[in-house]
């Protein structure tokens, strides 16, 4: 079924990745920002990228309102600023929260936050009323507006079952495999994996190193 998924902070590398694969699969995609010049500039952004790939810009607030399925993919030191000029356009809603809480310089060292990680923070903020749901924090952003394949596996976390089902359906449409991680405390991990996988690209000259899942049963 076609959704209609509103990008808040769609400006990025991310966000304009996630809409290209989300836009082929057949959902509608809206590209929210701080204000809609700059939601504008990057609706034009991605068309130059993939002039295929329909998109509206809007406001932050509008997109949010908009939006069967909010996304979140703006730098960690905006998301609680940005969740407070939406939060009520989402109650019975899914958030899918990309932050990452790197703290730059040090961004190859694991920095959560005190409530243990970004996803939980975001949850506690909205309340029981906003189903958070984090994923793709490990993703390359460059490579989702290529076409090719995400070696690159997903963890899902989130208190609801459903929703992380939801999640995991918009990842396998968006070309990647994905994985139940549990409740949303244990975004934690798939977040600070995000720093060791930066070491590793560093010390190992890797472009972008990935997780795969292992041990799946054949079928």
């Amino acid at each position: 079924m076609a959704e209609t998924i509103a990008i808040l902070g769609g400006t990025g590398d991310l966000g304009t990745g996630l809409a290209i694969r989300w836009a082929k699969a057949g959902h509608k995609i809206i590209i929210g920002s701080r204000t809609l010049e700059k939601a504008q500039n990057a609706v034009a952004n991605l068309h130059k990228i993939s002039p295929e790939t329909p998109a509206d810009a809007m406001e932050n607030a509008d997109a949010a309102a908009a939006g069967e399925i909010v996304v979140l993919t703006v730098p960690a030191e905006h998301q609680l600023s940005t969740l407070d000029g939406v939060k009520g356009s989402l109650s019975g809603k899914i958030l899918i929260d990309v932050t990452v809480p790197l703290v730059p310089p040090k961004v190859g060292t694991v920095q959560l936050p005190p409530e243990g990680s970004a996803g939980k923070r975001a949850q506690d903020m909205l309340g029981e009323e906003v189903m958070v749901v984090t994923a793709f924090q490990n993703i390359a952003a460059h490579l989702l507006q290529e076409d090719v394949e995400i070696e690159c596996d997903v963890l899902v976390a989130g208190n609801k079952k459903a929703a992380r089902d939801k999640v995991i359906m918009l990842a396998t449409q968006a070309g990647m495999t994905a994985y139940h991680a549990g409740p949303i405390e244990n975004s934690a991990a798939a977040e600070a994996l995000t720093s060791i996988l930066i070491q590793i690209n560093r010390r190992h000259d890797i472009s972008h190193s990935g997780i795969k899942i292992v041990g799946q049963a054949d079928h």
